[in-house]
């Protein structure tokens, strides 16, 4: 039976520079549990699993859609959204 892939450990200076963030902000977004890392080693390092990075951006990139949509809304007129009456904003 073949192994499951195994998913490589970044350390939190790789990350923040895949993320263009600072390594605090890394280890903080590992304790919020948005992203999976665990400390190993002795002493112990964090280390940030690497999967859970393009799920945290997935993720961002989720929620910047939603905003935009969000923002959208509030632009919208009563009957733009029901779909009768005068449009405010013709496309």
């Amino acid at each position: 039976m073949p192994d499951a892939p195994q998913s490589k450990l970044l350390a939190p200076a790789q990350v923040a520079e895949l993320l263009g963030v600072s390594v605090d902000d890394v280890v903080a977004l590992v304790m919020q549990g948005r992203l999976r890392g665990m400390r190993i080693g002795s002493p112990a390092r964090w280390r940030v699993d690497e999967a859970s990075i393009a799920t945290y951006l997935d993720d961002q990139a989720e929620e910047a859609r939603l905003m935009a949509l969000w923002r959208q809304s509030g632009e919208a007129s009563f009957p733009e959204l029901w779909g009768s009456g005068a449009v405010r904003h013709p496309d």
